[in-house]
């Protein structure tokens, strides 16, 4: 059998909490991460009706994208749903995992789905985020370098887009004087030394750093490492909001959108004038990504597809492009596939099951 812990490291391995924004709670937000799953109910919400569900359908975990807990819990007594659902969750045994805007940023996350229904190509982060790289410098002795290097290639340094192993190095000559107590790699106490070193300079994301600096201190030959840890300023490619591809083919405004209802499988969208009569660059954000409208005009997108638009963010399309609101529920609810195709892959051993539940609270009327 498999452990909730299990599971959870699965899903942190494709979307590391690390990349959550500060006001989210993705991650395990009821449960013991040493409980043998039995059963999987993948949800885009967790209610009291979805532990329902898990609990009819021998499901001891729901994967949720919205966390159920946002703000902390100071009781529960049951006075509104959120308590409920927590209660009803503990009682029935069902863990519940969170995981929310992290699996909003990463390439593979609900955006990339999103433009994979869409057809989309060439896709890429619409807003990629800064200060989530860090670079190593550190020096070596020549006859080491590799070995050094190699740990820290499978600890997760090294990699930039779809390049690994990435390092520079310069070989240089260090020196050092052993004092009382040392015991140097080479050379004696009390005298100076010089030796053959290589200066050795790798970029990592920021949320491997501890398993970094772990493989660099266990493998490298020295007594004290002479290291220098730098945050970067550049974007991080692969982690970001929002996404931007384009179409196989342009499409004139009405056929597009006729494509994004059939793709999407939505009744109604809300949209703005057609600014353009082709469309042909699409940028797209899962659930509420008015803030991300000044980056799909600047990326030169002819349409934006996400939700929540407010009636006076409409106007700032300023008929430069067309924005598409299809509803946050509509915008979001495949990330459970998402998720199904993602574990499927990995565990065999439980089951694993998309919910039947419709927990979208917003109806409409024709």
């Amino acid at each position: 059998m498999s452990t909730l812990q299990e599971l959870i490291d699965s899903l942190e391995t494709l979307a590391p909490p690390a990349y959550q924004e500060t006001y989210d709670n993705s991650g395990l937000i009821v449960g013991d991460p040493n409980t043998e799953i039995s059963g999987v109910l993948l949800s885009l919400d967790c209610t009291e009706e979805i532990v329902e569900e898990a609990t009819r359908r021998g499901c001891n975990v729901v994967v949720a994208h919205h966390p159920i807990v946002f703000k902390g819990l100071k009781r529960l007594n049951g006075k509104n749903y959120v308590e409920r659902t927590v209660i009803k969750a503990i009682r029935n045994q069902v863990a519940i995992y969170a995981i929310h805007t992290n699996l909003d940023h990463v390439t593979a996350g609900v955006n990339s789905e999103i433009a994979s229904r869409l057809g989309l190509k060439n896709v890429k982060i619409l807003a990629p985020k800064r200060q989530l790289l860090r670079k190593l410098t550190f020096f070596v002795p020549l006859s080491n370098a590799d070995q050094v290097l190699d740990k820290l290639y499978e600890a997760g340094a090294g990699t930039i887009g779809n390049y690994s192993e990435c390092s520079f190095r310069v070989n240089g000559e260090g020196t050092f004087r052993p004092l009382d107590g040392a015991t140097p790699f080479s050379g004696k106490v009390g005298r100076l030394e010089r030796a053959s070193e290589q200066r050795v300079e790798l970029m990592f994301p920021s949320h491997v750093e501890g398993k970094v600096m772990q493989a660099l201190r266990r493998s490298h030959p020295y007594e004290e490492v002479a290291y220098y840890l730098h945050t970067l300023e550049n974007e991080n490619q692969e982690v970001g909001a929002g996404a931007i591809g384009e179409l196989s083919e342009p499409l004139p405004v009405a056929d597009f959108l006729a494509h994004l209802k059939k793709r999407m499988n939505v009744s109604v969208i809300k949209h703005t004038a057609s600014a353009k009569p082709i469309i042909e660059r699409v940028a797209v954000c899962g659930g509420a990504g008015s803030f991300l409208l000044p980056n799909a005009l600047a990326a030169g997108a002819d349409a934006f597809v996400t939700a929540d638009f407010k009636y006076h963010e409409f106007f700032d399309a300023e008929n430069r492009i067309v924005i598409c609101d299809i509803g946050h529920y509509e915008s979001e609810v495949f990330t459970k596939q998402l998720l199904y195709d993602y574990l499927s892959k990995i565990f065999g051993n439980f089951a694993l099951h998309l919910s039947e539940t419709n927990t979208n609270p917003v109806a409409y009327y024709y």
